[in-house]
């Protein structure tokens, strides 16, 4: 039995007890990042004694096979940075490659994304997010760690003369850091006819002054957009949590994903997996679930089906982060955030 033949049948799906149906995949490939950003990864990356090794492409492809046999057909690669694993390209090839399969997405800082856009598309990667919180070099330094920012602007124009059909921005919203950067930001989205994505900063276990001194509810963001008659956009299948306004006199389009909002939870479709295998059903959650046993085989793939089914059927209704509980999430590059 194939994926695509288990896909075909409109009673095999992937849903959980509160009637949410799950078709996009966020997988992470490395909890490795080349950044410093001051949100997540302040010091540095730094290797957990022990680890187990990241899952092959093989397991990969296994992976993704199960869940496209459920109806999953959006998985985007994430890290840490995805684009460090040195196989990167054969497992966006290998993903593209399974039966179901219709949107392969990346999320990366942008290392040497100039260079590598082509070879991202040629893979198969038709949607990529690239993070960028801030327009001014030195600041963008000093919350990132480094001196990219032009690197980073080059690498949209690659995206684009590669041919890429969705490229987005994804900015971190810093209260003190760059909030100020709000009307800025919204000129170059119209400028340049992109779409960025404002984030809150998330509570995570080791970030809680920080997150006190610098979270920004993203009604910042939607009331300087409502001010300027931008326009909510109805959400669109497959799209991940952000709300969308739309720039009624021209180009370009504003999201904000406010995981502190009411009711974030209640439009949940998309599932987590660790570099190593683990299965998150929420990034908020208290532990991942190993799914590597049933990954060694392809003719494992039913066992592993039926184990997605009766795993995801058990999702909680939403995260406990208004109650300040973050789960087992040391940071957010730990599992692909």
């Amino acid at each position: 039995m194939t994926g695509s033949s288990r896909s075909d049948s409109a009673s095999v799906r992937l849903e959980d007890g509160h009637g949410r149906r799950f078709e996009y995949l966020r997988l992470s490939l490395t909890d490795v990042c080349n950044f410093r950003c001051s949100y997540c990864l302040p010091d540095g990356y730094r290797k957990a004694k022990g680890a187990p090794a990241n899952l092959s492409v093989d397991e990969i492809r296994r992976l993704v096979s199960a869940f496209a046999a459920l109806g999953l057909w959006k998985v985007r690669l994430t890290g840490g940075e995805p684009t460090l694993r040195a196989e990167f390209l054969d497992i966006a090839a290998a993903v593209a490659a399974v039966p179901g399969v219709r949107k392969i997405a990346v999320t990366t800082n942008g290392y040497r994304l100039a260079a590598r856009a082509q070879s991202y598309a040629d893979a198969g990667i038709g949607a990529i997010n690239i993070s960028m919180d801030s327009l001014k070099p030195d600041r963008f330094h000093a919350i990132t760690g480094h001196d990219r920012l032009n690197e980073i602007l080059a690498g949209i124009d690659a995206c684009r003369a590669a041919g890429i059909a969705s490229i987005k921005l994804n900015s971190v919203l810093l209260k003190g850091l760059n909030d100020d950067e709000l009307d800025d930001f919204i000129a170059f989205v119209v400028q340049h006819d992109l779409v960025l994505r404002f984030i809150e900063v998330m509570r995570t276990n080791d970030n809680p002054d920080y997150f006190a001194a610098h979270h920004l509810a993203g009604t910042f963001v939607a009331n300087r957009l409502e001010g300027l008659g931008w326009q909510r956009q109805a959400r669109q299948p497959g799209a991940g949590p952000a709300i969308e306004y739309a720039n009624p006199h021209g180009p370009g389009r504003i999201g904000i994903i406010a995981p502190y909002s009411k009711d974030f939870c209640a439009s949940c479709n998309r599932l987590r997996v660790s570099a190593t295998g683990k299965l998150h059903l929420c990034l908020f959650g208290d532990a991942g679930i190993d799914l590597r046993p049933l990954l060694q085989r392809d003719g494992q793939q039913d066992e592993l089906v039926e184990r997605l089914q009766r795993l995801v059927a058990t999702k909680a209704p939403a995260h406990l982060l208004h109650q300040g509980n973050s789960g087992a999430t040391p940071h957010l590059a730990s599992i692909g955030g």
